[in-house]
């Protein structure tokens, strides 16, 4: 049994945060599958590196040359995430719906928009037209009204750049309600994508710009904390009266998905954002090198994520007290994270236009 079969058993499903044309085409993802990888994630950079950074989409780029480049990208895209659907399709049955999931984002220039998410996310399901597709829309202001339009509408939902608790509760605010108005809630799947490693890479600035001793000391622990208190939210959501209802109508609750769990510390455990953040009915996306270090010698700890919460608490509170302003890192960080999406969706697009012939740049 592979150490990602163990954290199955434990409650959490690992997904694959990373696509690319030739772990399609190839055994690349059907062996990962093998290894107990239960779904897919992409985003704007991810298909920025894949297209942009290799050749595999050139030949096929040189057959769309007469598309504008969005279009262009958009049909590569769709077929990869297409592909990956098929591949995932068993997993997919076999849970009867509750993994096997691909997601695709909508166009991060739109998160600001919601009408305009309604529909990029509305066309994208049509167009993808799998049962196991999740179309991403971003935790924004603009976004969360456009969740709970979407999962009223009977897609699949998974809600990204969530970076605080706030953040979190909004989006499964916003699921309870879709699903309340949906026609059949009982055919809904979502997933709350919650970030982890960029909280620390950001509290960890900030702390040694205090540089006190009780600041650093504090070094490498807001993200998991966090994450924690959200776990804890989940909980008391989905396991209390807010969808006693709900439940009763055969509704799933909107799992959260640890997002962002590659460590940017070397100094810090390359599996840490795994280890700790173990809990039933989770998932945890994580990219190509922390799955393979993870299988190599991570350590299984069942309901991690439940251990020391209210340490986890404290140290949230408490670092105001050390002069961090938290609530304005995590703010920050979404702002960031849907500045970061859109500049690799333009950085995307300029590449198919060099790699379109007769095309200028």
């Amino acid at each position: 049994m592979t150490r990602l079969e163990q954290l199955h058993d434990a409650g959490q499903s690992v997904w694959y945060d990373f696509i690319r044309r030739d772990m399609l085409t190839g055994p690349g993802l059907s062996d990962l599958v093998e290894d107990g990888i239960r779904g897919v994630t992409s985003n704007p950079s991810i298909f920025e590196k894949a297209i942009a950074g290799s050749d595999l989409y050139d030949e096929q780029l040189a057959a769309l040359g007469g598309l504008d480049p969005q279009t262009a990208f958009e049909t590569l895209a769709v077929a990869d995430i297409q592909h990956a659907a098929d591949i995932l399709a068993g997993v997919f049955d076999s849970s009867g719906g509750h993994d096997g999931y691909v997601s695709l984002e909508v166009s991060p220039r739109l998160a600001h928009d919601t009408a305009a998410t309604i529909a990029d996310a509305m066309r994208l399901w049509n167009v993808v037209d799998r049962p196991n597709l999740m179309v991403k829309v971003p935790a924004t202001k603009a976004g969360i009204p456009a969740i709970e339009e979407l999962t009223a509408a009977g897609i699949n939902v998974n809600a990204t750049l969530m970076f605080s608790l706030e953040h979190y509760e909004d989006v499964a605010t916003a699921y309870v309600r879709g699903a309340e108005r949906a026609t059949d809630p009982s055919t809904l799947a979502s997933v709350a994508s919650f970030f982890v490693s960029r909280v620390d890479s950001a509290t960890d600035a900030a702390l040694e710009n205090v540089g006190t001793g009780d600041a650093l000391r504090l070094r490498g622990k807001a993200a998991v904390a966090n994450a924690k208190l959200a776990y804890r939210r989940y909980g008391e959501i989905f396991d209390g009266p807010q969808f006693t209802s709900l439940r009763a109508r055969g509704t799933r609750p909107q799992r959260v998905l640890w997002a962002s769990t590659s460590t940017k510390n070397p100094s810090y455990s390359d599996v840490m954002y795994i280890e700790e953040l173990i809990g039933r009915n989770t998932v945890n996306t994580a990219p190509p090198d922390t799955i393979e270090a993870f299988l190599d010698h991570g350590t299984v700890r069942p309901d991690s994520l439940c251990e020391h919460v209210d340490e986890a608490q404290t140290l949230i509170t408490s670092l105001p007290d050390v002069g961090v302003d938290f609530d304005a890192i995590t703010s920050d960080l979404q702002v960031a994270g849907v500045a970061s999406f859109s500049a690799a969706f333009d950085t995307l697009l300029a590449a198919i236009v060099a790699k379109q012939p007769g095309k200028l740049v």
